[in-house]
């Protein structure tokens, strides 16, 4: 696709304007304007008043013809015959307007026809007015500052076509302005849309835009953009500490490493390899929360690698259907992987030993088992999945730091008396727990009471019936193995294999 308002390499996309037609709003009519730059469009409506407006301020400001404008009729305004001849006349005017300012539009030209919205310079000027009246405050206060791919995209264009960076003759809208608060800001907010942008058929997450031009990021947020068209946010990895990617992703790789793309094979800075490798990456070494939520991410690939020192990692509502790769993690506590697609646990204890807090809500789970070795995990959402027997809390009942368990709309939780039949599998823990979002009352914990003696009452049952069987069982064998012996000492002396003993006495016979 084409990126907005480009043509070639340093030079300005053509810019167009057609009167489409017009509609009648209450009593005047508004003209349908459609403007054109490069291969990209969008709709303006003016009434004939606002014309008049720019073409006062334009022959005051910037000394055009007066007479340029078709004069103001009173008498059939309305009338479709004038109304068609002014949309000729409109839009001849607006066209010979741009033909008399070629590279950047006046203000007042600019916000009429939109250009401060849709097209590059435009869009650029204003930003760097905005932040030459407020840039400095808001980075004072250290607010997260909001911003449009369209923009940012925007910014990219004007940098690479390495023209001025002042084009219409405002100090205010230097590009300078721009620069100067990227590379201070240290909150960055990005959002786009799905869809077409506003009333142009701009789509901004199909804009490329570079964010090098940001030197001192400690936190980025990007949402509805096209992550494998975003460059320039590797140079944040020495300074970042929170980076969320949602609504934008195919996989980590794209975000975290997408040097990795260029290489066979990859490592880690500092890592130890009997590989031969063709790319030693920087880890992102201050980032300890990173949110790639709402997202098309099928797999947790090694890039995780690259977040040595993570602690808060949340993949929800994505398409992963295994726990992989996060033994890499040490420092990780808090892991959300609820709405993927998990339907096992097994050797789960393995990749996030030391997690505290657990969210595998809205996946595929029937069985708890795996879960049974997290004996770090305080808080474990596991509501929305397919687990149907009480009996595999189990696999959670002995961890000794769980507080907070959430089992809502599984199937086990229709079970009648559910709550105190999941509370008894804690045993004596039972008043520690919080489940479902419920405090535990005495009298469910009175109930946990009796049933646990009654589980006892049919364990001890069962030792003794085992107990019992066992020795049943011991004698059985005993007295079969007393038969065994038996027969084998009365076929002892006849048997073939042995000689027959010879006494002295006979052996000296004669």
């Amino acid at each position: 696709m084409e990126a907005v308002g480009t043509g070639e390499e340093g030079e300005e996309p053509p810019k167009r304007v057609r009167v489409l037609g017009s509609e009648l709003v209450e009593n005047y009519t508004v003209y349908i304007i459609q403007v054109n730059v490069g291969s990209h469009q969008w709709i303006v409506k003016h009434r004939y008043s606002d014309f008049h407006d720019l073409h006062e301020r334009l022959v005051s400001e910037k000394k055009i013809d007066k007479n340029l404008l078709p004069p103001k009729k009173i008498i059939g305004k309305n009338s479709k015959s004038l109304v068609e001849k002014r949309q000729k006349d409109l839009e001849a005017y607006l066209q010979t307007l741009l033909v008399a300012f070629p590279l950047a539009a006046p203000k007042v030209l600019s916000q009429f026809l939109h250009f401060h919205l849709y097209e590059t310079i435009g869009i650029t000027a204003a930003l760097a007015e905005e932040l030459f009246h407020k840039g400095e405050q808001l980075l004072v206060a250290g607010e997260v500052f909001h911003i449009r791919p369209l923009q940012l995209y925007a910014i990219t264009q004007q940098l690479r076509q390495g023209k001025p960076t002042c084009a219409n003759g405002d100090a205010k809208t230097d590009l300078g302005h721009i620069l100067d608060f990227t590379c201070r800001l240290k909150y960055l907010k990005i959002t786009g849309t799905r869809g077409p942008f506003g009333t142009s058929n701009i789509q901004e997450h199909l804009l490329p835009f570079d964010l090098s031009i940001f030197k001192s990021l400690h936190q980025i947020q990007i949402n509805h953009c096209g992550a494998r068209l975003i460059k320039g946010l590797t140079f944040s990895r020495h300074t970042l500490a929170t980076l969320s990617v949602q609504f934008s992703a195919t996989s980590m790789l794209e975000v975290l490493v997408p040097e990795a793309y260029e290489f066979d094979q990859w490592e880690p800075e500092g890592a130890s390899s009997n590989c031969p490798v063709t790319a030693v990456i920087p880890t992102w070494r201050t980032l300890t929360t990173l949110d790639m939520s709402h997202n098309s991410i099928a797999q947790i690939d090694d890039s995780v690698k690259l977040m040595p020192k993570i602690e808060f990692l949340d993949l929800s509502h994505n398409d992963v259907p295994l726990v992989e790769n996060l033994q890499h993690l040490y420092n990780l506590i808090h892991l959300d992987l609820s709405y993927n697609k998990l339907a096992t646990l097994e050797g789960i204890h393995t990749k996030i030993g030391n997690i505290k807090t657990l969210n595998l809500a809205g996946n595929h789970l029937e069985s708890l088992c795996g879960l049974n070795k997290l004996y770090s995990l305080v808080n474990l959402d596991l509501s929305n999945n397919k687990v149907d027997q009480i009996d595999e809390i189990r696999n959670i009942g002995g961890l000794p730091c769980l507080e907070k368990v959430i089992l809502a709309n599984n199937p086990l939780s229709i079970i009648p008396d559910y709550r105190t039949k999941v509370l008894a599998q804690f045993g004596d823990r039972a008043s520690e727990v919080c489940l479902d979002n419920t405090v535990t009352t005495e009298k469910e914990l009175d109930t946990v009471e009796v049933l646990k003696a009654i589980q006892k009452a049919k364990d001890v049952k069962y030792k003794m019936s085992n107990s019992d069987k066992k020795i049943t069982e011991d004698s059985k064998l005993s007295a079969a193995s007393s038969k065994s012996n038996c027969s084998s000492l009365s076929l002892h002396p006849s048997s073939p294999s042995l000689p027959r003993p010879v006494s002295s006495s006979q052996g000296n016979h004669k």
